[in-house]
């Protein structure tokens, strides 16, 4: 009932559309009827049974109107089909992407990146066929009854002993569709294990070559091939053998015609043509009963389909998968909407009290951190590996959800640190920056257009232009998947000035300028406090950071062991001395 509702609702997404493409399809399904009744008339012309004025030629030309005719409408069925599967198809999509967006960043998606594509493209096209099979029940009805109806009146008898026992041998073999959910749903989850693993394998190259685990690998992967070879073969087997019960039976009940046909031929009360008929509608009459079989089938496939597509909507109710968006799919696309700053973004001040966040399953968190920034102020949170700056950073801006605690901008509460930690309020380059398979220009502006950003400014402050004059295209090089083709300071700079170039009011960098010798983090420092308005907010532990800071927070086993400025820090705290003599 639920794959029902959530049917009904995309195919009201468009449904002038789902209409027309039903009216094509109806025509293309019960077209079939017209060379029935055409053939039959044929045959009785030949023995001599025809009403009186019709002649070969003019069967001929009844026929080559009715195969236009359907050619036409297949035509546009196929049009209109193509236009409505990639209607909803895209819906589904679009929602999913747009979801997984707008959640926490580092819960994004439930599954590795390689299962997210299975879950994209199969299980998408699956609820896609689904809508589009239903106008293929439609059709297949309809012509199901009318020539149950002409083969009733015809002979009854005949109709009967033909058709019901071939009814009942479909119904008994499509009760075993449950199989069929069954070994599809094995095979698609084998499916994205491969996709899966291959996905963390190109992740991990430098890794797997530094191991010496590539054997290893190779071995893993046999394995999920041969695991998925198995369960396919099973699917494909199962499906082969359904099918060869289907042909077989159009056998069968063209035998049982014969059968019953010479008795009533001989009385005279069964011609030749009605034997065409009866064998001409037969393969269509049984094919209805095994597809209506196989529909009933992949509407189970769906359901299932619609719960893993739902897994992305975290606790979203499954209703935001079909909600009626906007695709844009004809015109000009819509403008970037480009943040502005006004006096809800300008930071006055950042206040956190008692912030927790525990990662589930783990003792690993952070436990009522409090932190107060001021306007214009640098602010430097330090610690060892694993003391929690980083989730800190996460629990702040809402990229994992926290547990408790208050975080107020300008004094109001902040609700939703997702939503309200963007730009222009805030900017956010994380400790591995992320690049992708663009060039630099691409990769610092984002998406946004380029006459909304001063880009040389954002590249002068992230000390970026030494680099781009010795590289070959400049802001147009390609950097490759994840930035592939930088050094690990050039992926930082070019992640700072993707950051810069928003002109945020709270600059958060997560242990960035890691990669960079000293000298280049002090320009960088340098720079960026040479823009208006800069305020701060750095996990370092690096010593221009630290010297530069007007406060520091030392964290230790995601708590704050201490705070203030590196003097008074250097005299009282031991862990603040380990930290500067490293």
């Amino acid at each position: 009932m639920k794959a029902f509702k959530l049917i009904w609702r995309m195919i009201l997404y468009r449904p002038v559309l789902y209409f027309f493409d039903g009216i094509f399809w109806t025509g293309v399904h019960t077209f079939p009827l017209l060379p029935g009744l055409i053939t039959r008339l044929f045959f009785n012309h030949l023995t001599g049974e025809a009403a009186a004025g019709i002649n070969t030629w003019t069967i001929i030309a009844m026929l080559f109107a009715v195969a236009l005719g359907r050619i036409c409408v297949i035509l546009l069925g196929a049009w209109a089909d193509s236009q409505h599967r990639f209607s909803m198809s895209a819906l589904l999509r679009n929602n999913m992407l747009t979801h997984i967006l707008k959640r926490p960043g580092a819960q994004a998606i439930p599954c590795s990146p390689g299962e997210a594509v299975s879950y994209f493209r199969e299980d998408a096209e699956q609820a896609e066929d689904a809508i589009s099979w239903t106008l293929d029940i439609v059709g297949n009805v309809l012509f199901a009854v009318v020539a149950l109806w002409i083969l009733i009146s015809i002979s009854a008898r005949i109709t009967f002993f033909v058709f019901v026992p071939l009814v009942a041998v479909m119904v008994i073999f499509n009760r075993a569709t449950h199989k069929i959910e069954q070994y599809r749903q094995a095979s698609r989850e084998a499916t994205a294990q491969v996709t899966g693993f291959l996905g963390e394998t190109f992740s991990a190259v430098l890794a797997i070559q530094v191991a010496g685990a590539e054997a290893r690998m190779v071995e893993h992967l046999s394995q999920l091939n041969e695991e998925r070879r198995k369960l396919v073969l099973k699917d494909r087997a199962f499906n082969l053998l359904l099918d060869s019960v289907s042909s077989n039976a159009v056998s069968l009940g063209t035998g049982f015609i014969l059968i019953l046909a010479s008795q009533a031929m001989s009385t005279g009360t069964f011609s030749v043509g009605d034997f065409a008929l009866f064998v001409y509608y037969l393969d269509f009459v049984t094919g209805f009963s095994e597809f209506f079989g196989f529909f009933l089938a992949h509407f189970k496939q769906t359901s299932v389909s619609f719960d893993r597509m739902a897994e992305f909507l975290f606790k979203s109710p499954p209703a935001v998968l079909v909600e009626h968006n906007s695709l844009h799919l004809k015109g000009e696309l819509p403008a970037i909407d480009v943040p502005l700053h006004n006096s809800t973004t300008e930071l006055k001040s950042l206040e956190v009290r008692d912030l927790s966040f525990h990662y589930p399953g783990a003792d690993r968190g952070v436990n009522g951190i409090n932190l107060r920034v001021k306007a214009g102020e640098f602010v430097v949170i330090t610690g060892r590996i694993g003391s929690g700056k980083s989730t800190f950073l996460k629990a702040l801006l809402g990229l994992v959800q926290k547990d408790s605690g208050t975080i107020t901008w300008n004094g109001q509460d902040v609700a939703d640190p997702t939503d309200f930690f963007v730009p222009p309020r805030t900017a956010y380059a994380s400790q591995v920056p992320i690049l992708f398979s663009d060039p630099v220009r691409g990769n610092i502006l984002l998406g946004q257009p380029e006459e909304s950003v001063n880009i040389s400014s954002a590249i002068h402050s992230a000390v970026l232009e030494p680099d781009l004059r010795q590289m070959e295209h400049g802001l147009d090089t390609l950097v490759g998947s994840r930035g592939v083709k930088l050094s690990g300071g050039q992926v930082q700079r070019v992640a700072a000035a993707r950051m810069l170039a928003r002109n945020a009011s709270l600059l958060v960098f997560d242990d960035l300028s890691s990669a960079l010798d000293v000298e280049t983090e002090g320009l960088l420092w340098e720079r960026v406090f040479k823009r208006p308005n800069v305020t701060c907010l750095v996990v370092s532990h690096r010593r221009p950071a630290l010297r530069r800071a007007d406060h520091i927070i030392v964290l230790k086993d995601g708590q704050v062991h201490d705070s203030g400025k590196l003097d008074e820090l250097m005299e009282r705290c031991e862990e603040m001395r380990l930290l500067w003599h490293g």
